[in-house]
C-alpha cells in the first residue's frame, strides 16, 4: 500500500528535469508571437485617425448592409430595441431623460468605425469588410443628419467629422 502512494511523487520528480528549461512560473502554452501574428490582431483606430485603413462607403451602401446585417437587433434606422439606440438623441444629454447614442454621446467618428469593426455584427465580430464599415458610419451619421445622405466616407473625410459631443469630455491631464 505504500508503494501505491509513493508512486506519483516519484513520477513528479523524474519527470523533473523535462521542465527545467523553462522559468518558474511560466504556463508552457503557445509560443512567442511573431510580427505578423501581432499586427493582424492590431486593428485599432485612435481617435484622431491613426490606424484607418484604405477604401470608402457611402450612406446608401450603409443602408443596405445596415438592413441586411443590424436592423434585426438595432430597429430600423437605428432606433434600438431589442439592442441599444444607436440614432436619435441629439441635445438630450443635459436634460433629465439623456439619450445617449452614437451623435449625442460619442466624441469621435473614428471610434465609432473601431467599435463596429472590432466588434459587430455580433453572431459574427469581424466579419465586415472595411469598405463596409466605412458605409455603416455614413449611414449612421446620416440619421442624424451630422452627414449628408450623398455622402462617402473615407480615412479623410473621417477624421475631418466632429461629433456634436466632441467637446463633452474632460481630457485626462497630461501632467502625470
Amino acid at each position: 500500500m505504500r508503494t501505491r502512494s509513493i508512486a506519483p511523487v516519484l513520477a513528479l520528480m523524474l519527470s523533473g528535469p523535462a521542465f527545467a528549461a523553462d522559468p518558474p512560473g511560466t504556463p508552457m502554452l503557445g509560443h512567442p508571437a511573431t510580427s505578423a501574428e501581432v499586427e493582424a490582431w492590431d486593428i485599432s483606430i485612435a481617435p484622431d485617425g491613426a490606424g484607418l485603413p484604405p477604401g470608402q462607403g457611402s450612406v446608401a451602401q450603409g443602408k443596405e448592409v445596415f438592413s441586411q446585417t443590424c436592423q434585426l437587433c438595432h430597429n430600423e434606422a437605428g432606433k434600438g430595441q431589442p439592442s441599444d439606440r444607436l440614432t436619435g438623441g441629439v441635445g438630450t444629454l443635459a436634460t433629465p431623460a439623456p439619450v445617449k447614442t452614437v451623435a449625442s454621446f460619442w466624441p469621435y467618428a473614428t471610434t465609432l468605425f473601431d467599435y463596429i469593426r472590432r466588434a459587430m455584427p455580433l453572431p459574427a465580430p469581424q466579419s465586415l469588410k472595411d469598405e463596409q464599415v466605412y458605409a455603416l458610419v455614413a449611414y449612421l451619421l446620416s440619421v442624424d443628419g451630422i452627414v449628408p445622405a450623398t455622402a462617402t466616407l473615407d480615412a479623410s473625410s473621417l477624421k475631418a467629422i466632429a461629433l456634436p459631443n466632441r467637446d463633452g469630455f474632460v481630457p485626462w491631464p497630461s501632467n502625470r
